[in-house]
């Protein structure tokens, strides 16, 4: 955990997106959305080897994640994507998020404080959401050239210690400011340790808020 900061210091609320103030993943129903069902099937068929290696542990959640985005978005024309985003969050915004997770953000809005999601989706599907939010975007980003995605990420996957690396490469030195954090995976761990105020699971069920492995 980091020191407290200067008495001063300006806070930093850092919220994850999907399971945090979602009630579940929203890249692979996102993807069902833009592409269609029929799409959406046939390419996922082509994952269900890397699937089956990454649950007896021979291929990792990164590689299993860059293989997902290799297979739905090379080619892709940054546009539709950006559209289909638009799309999707005017058209899942009431099912997908968490009430009491929108009314945090609004208050930590409200308290003056810097407010950014952090997350391993995508950031070009999230750009919506922060949007309406009306606060800043830290996501995984997606190599574009002459506006067409290339199917290959640009860095690391936003999550656990590129989270926090994320974080210090926007806003410079965390220990200048008070860190407050939201999270609920083991890919928020670091993140969460790097808080000194950290919520994990908090706008879960009381059954669901378990301790962090």
């Amino acid at each position: 955990m980091l020191e407290a900061g200067p008495l001063d210091a300006k806070v930093l609320s850092v919220f994850d997106f999907d399971g945090t103030l979602t009630h579940h993943d929203s890249f692979v129903p996102f993807l069902k959305f833009a592409f269609g069902w029929r799409k959406f099937s046939h390419r996922m068929l082509k994952l269900t080897v890397p699937g089956a290696r990454f649950l007896i542990r021979r291929l990792s959640r990164d590689e299993l994640k860059a293989q997902l985005i290799r297979t739905f978005m090379t080619g892709v024309e940054k546009a539709w994507v950006q559209q289909k985003a638009e799309e999707y969050c005017l058209a899942y915004w009431p099912k997908l998020m968490r009430p009491a997770g929108l009314q945090s953000v609004a208050d930590e809005v409200k308290s003056g404080a810097v407010v950014t999601l952090c997350s391993a989706s995508p950031a070009l599907v999230l750009q919506p959401f922060a949007d309406r939010l009306g606060i800043k975007l830290i996501g995984t980003e997606l190599e574009v050239v002459d506006g067409v995605l290339t199917g290959k990420l640009t860095g690391n996957n936003c999550r656990c210690e590129n989270k926090v690396l994320r974080l210090e490469a926007v806003y410079g030195d965390l220990g200048e400011y008070r860190l407050r954090a939201w999270g609920d995976t083991r890919g928020d761990r670091e993140l969460l340790a790097a808080a000194q105020d950290a919520h994990f699971r908090h706008f879960h069920a009381k059954k669901k808020r378990k301790q962090l492995r």
